[in-house]
């Protein structure tokens, strides 16, 4: 018997329904131990969204490096880059990642791009599944290795014609799918962009700059509000997966049809949805649920530990005036 057509199936007819992948899975044996060997959950997640009853979760690695590729479709990356900057930028190419940051910064990072622009403007385009802690001191460290690795190529390049002032900005932007609790003191800001100004008014050319995205705050105020930019378009393809919402993006911003169209024909390929994304991506993604509950712990146990000093130096200062209090008093 076949399914009614989802939402997103009446736009995209090369959807499978649930009963074609389950019979694909089960008539292959290493497809069927596969999915047997997932807890129901991520069963009926897998199922939901090969069948578009759900919207593909474009923030997974597998999704946005294929769909947002600098190498064959450098427009796409560059309208959202446009979209995000707030002026018109061309992505020039995809540099290599030479995985010599500093740290453990990788334990949480999903997806992890450098480009460069035609300006020479380079440009980090991170997507975090968990935000981590100590956002803005990790986020200065990654930014600090970008502007030496620029600076070591192109002295490398130029070599004694080498001068500072071929540096370019660099650009962090992280884009938080979950985010870490200081995101929601800001409950109707949902991008947040740092640079080096000074508090006199001198300008300088400073070159780091950051720009935090917390998806889930703007899917809050997605549902409030609706989508009212080129930006809010943007976001909605990224992190939303709700299929009425989408349907409202395909029908309002129509360029975004091409980019769905190559997701569910990715979909289209069951062996390769299994084991490259919920093989592998559902592991990291548990192990680096670990790590960022240590990180959360370690902030926590940080701030208690404030919290207790502040306290002590409070009864400190109650007791001293206490004893100045007795002194003064008449026998």
């Amino acid at each position: 018997m076949k399914s009614n057509q989802t939402n997103l199936a009446k736009y995209f007819p090369m959807i499978k329904t649930k009963e074609q992948i389950l019979e694909e899975i089960n008539a292959n044996d290493t497809l069927r131990a596969i999915f047997n060997n997932w807890p129901e959950k991520h069963q009926n997640e897998f199922l939901s969204i090969c069948t578009g009853s759900k919207g593909v979760k474009m923030l997974y690695d597998c999704y946005f490096k294929e769909i947002l590729n600098p190498e064959y479709a450098p427009e796409r990356l560059s309208s959202l880059l446009s979209s995000i900057l707030g002026r018109k930028v061309t992505v020039k190419y995809q540099l290599t990642n030479d995985n010599t940051r500093i740290g453990d910064e990788s334990s949480l990072v999903i997806t992890d791009i450098v480009v460069e622009l035609e300006d020479g403007t380079l440009a980090n385009i991170e997507v975090q599944k968990l935000g981590y802690a100590f956002t803005g001191e990790r986020a200065s460290c990654y930014s600090a290795d970008l502007l030496l690795r620029q600076y070591k190529r192109i002295r490398d390049l130029r070599k004694e014609n080498f001068s500072y002032k071929d540096i370019a900005p660099v650009y962090t932007i992280v884009f938080l799918e979950k985010s870490p609790s200081v995101f929601r003191e800001y409950k109707d800001v949902f991008v947040h962009k740092f640079s080096t100004v000074s508090d006199t008014g001198l300008k300088m050319n400073m070159l780091q700059n950051f720009i935090f995205i917390p998806v889930d705050i703007f899917l809050e105020n997605l549902h409030n509000n609706g989508m009212k930019s080129e930006l809010d378009a943007w976001l909605t393809f990224l992190g939303c997966d709700e299929p009425d919402y989408i349907s409202t993006l395909l029908e309002t911003h129509p360029d975004f049809k091409p980019l769905y169209h190559d997701l569910y024909n990715i979909c289209r390929n069951t062996e390769r949805m299994m084991t490259m994304f919920f093989s592998e991506e559902l592991k990291i993604l548990d192990d680096n649920t670990v790590k960022y509950m240590m990180d959360q712990l370690e902030e926590g146990v940080k701030e208690q530990k404030a919290e207790i000093a502040e306290k002590n130096a409070e009864i400190a200062e109650l007791k001293a005036k206490l004893a100045e209090y007795q002194a003064q008093a008449p026998n």
